[in-house]
């Protein structure tokens, strides 16, 4: 495995570079043993050079700015200068996209641009959030406490965002493998004995004519039917890119058994989460809603973050708003009344924040224990019926001679 890592000699210089290693522990060990004073190693993902200038490769992914943020925070600390700290991370990256994003932020700051301001040109990989939190750090001149701040608030966010992901993603991918194997067995396997219980003359059960009527049209018309799926994919990736279509999907997804559960404690999480670290920061009530509405990822709760923005203006409160919302719970409402009326609303939230965030977590574990025995009985029983729907009826014929 090869690792990148910054650290500092004897005369506080400043060091990065890569080094090969079996473990972490090795690779720290071994830049330890240098004489260096280690400040971070990570481990080095690598995209082959081709992939790099093709556009879709072009991204930032969440692990990657958690990192860059811990890693900006270490080096604010140990007081090396915020040009040379943007430079050095920029220099770090394996994502050369990523690296040219941060090589142009540290010449911006070295011009003598405010970073929320530098940061704030690439809203693709930094959000408002990000650059609002980073503005309030640089306005009451305590950026470090910003910035670690910062770092710890992305891990949480990014780590629970990945939990949620996970458990999504793993009924869903042996879901789509089953439904792939079945199509390939209706197209080429189930065509090979049509015939031979077609010439029996014995009559089938109901299940095998169903499977042989399913694998006759697959196999005459697949092509059809695979481009009528290929077209409503399409049309519904390209619908939820539109305003109408983003709401409508999310208004879905939240009604989804289960896993809307789950995802309604997220956002409610986030949304917490949010509001409580932009109040601390010190950023007005209306722009902290502002942006933690435009960071939530839901337009459902958007829409309800902006009416409470809307009220809050004319001199009414938040839980007026929530009150009247079944996608807010009661609990939530109550307390951030009581926050409201106390003066205390950001250590209110944070409560709120770690709340759901045990929920939504607990849930996912749950989720996940018992993902595994129901897929095994939906999967088993999928087969089951194919088998039998097949081998029942060639049982029968063997019987009969």
């Amino acid at each position: 495995m090869q690792f990148t890592y910054i650290a500092r000699d004897k005369n506080g210089e400043i060091h990065t570079g890569k080094i090969k290693a079996y473990s972490q522990e090795e690779a720290v060990a071994a830049i330890q043993k240098s004489g260096l004073i280690l400040i971070s190693c990570q481990s080095a993902e690598h995209l082959p050079l081709w992939m790099t200038n093709i556009k879709i490769f072009q991204r930032v992914k969440g692990k990657d700015i958690v990192n860059f943020s811990r890693e900006l925070a270490t080096l604010f600390s140990a007081k090396v200068s915020l040009v040379e700290s943007l430079r050095v991370l920029s220099r770090q990256q394996d994502n050369s996209y990523f690296s040219d994003v941060l090589a142009q932020v540290a010449s911006d700051v070295e011009a003598g641009t405010m970073l929320s301001r530098a940061l704030a040109k690439h809203l693709k990989i930094f959000s408002v959030l990000y650059v609002n939190i980073v503005k309030t750090g640089e306005v009451s001149g305590n950026l470090e406490n910003s910035l670690n701040y910062l770092a710890d608030h992305l891990e949480k966010q990014y780590y629970l965002a990945s939990k949620v992901r996970g458990a999504m993603i793993y009924p869903a991918f042996i879901t789509a493998g089953f439904i792939v194997v079945a199509v390939l067995m209706l197209i080429f396997v189930i065509p090979n004995l049509t015939g031979i219980l077609k010439e029996s003359g014995q009559e089938l059960p109901w299940s095998t004519k169903a499977i042989i009527f399913l694998s006759d049209a697959l196999k005459s018309w697949g092509w059809l039917v695979f481009l009528v799926l290929a077209g409503i994919a399409t049309g519904a990736v390209y619908y939820r890119r539109t305003p109408k279509g983003k709401t409508m999907f999310d208004k879905v997804f939240l009604k989804i058994p289960v896993f809307g559960k789950v995802l309604k404690k997220f956002y409610l999480a986030r949304f917490s989460e949010n509001l409580s670290t932009l109040i601390k920061g010190g950023l007005p009530i209306l722009q902290a809603l502002q942006t933690a509405g435009d960071v939530v990822g839901n337009d459902v709760y958007r829409n309800l973050i902006f009416e409470a923005k809307d009220e809050v203006k004319v001199g009414n409160s938040i839980s007026s708003v929530f009150r009247r919302y079944e996608e807010i719970p009661v609990m939530m409402t109550q307390m951030i009344y009581t926050g409201e009326k106390t003066g205390q609303l950001d250590m209110v939230l944070q409560k709120l924040s770690r709340f759901y965030s045990v929920e939504v977590d607990s849930i996912v574990t749950n989720i996940s224990a018992l993902i595994e025995p129901v897929l095994i009985v939906f999967l088993g029983a999928g087969v089951a019926i194919l088998l039998m729907a097949i081998l029942m009826p060639i049982y029968n014929m063997g019987n009969a001679i």
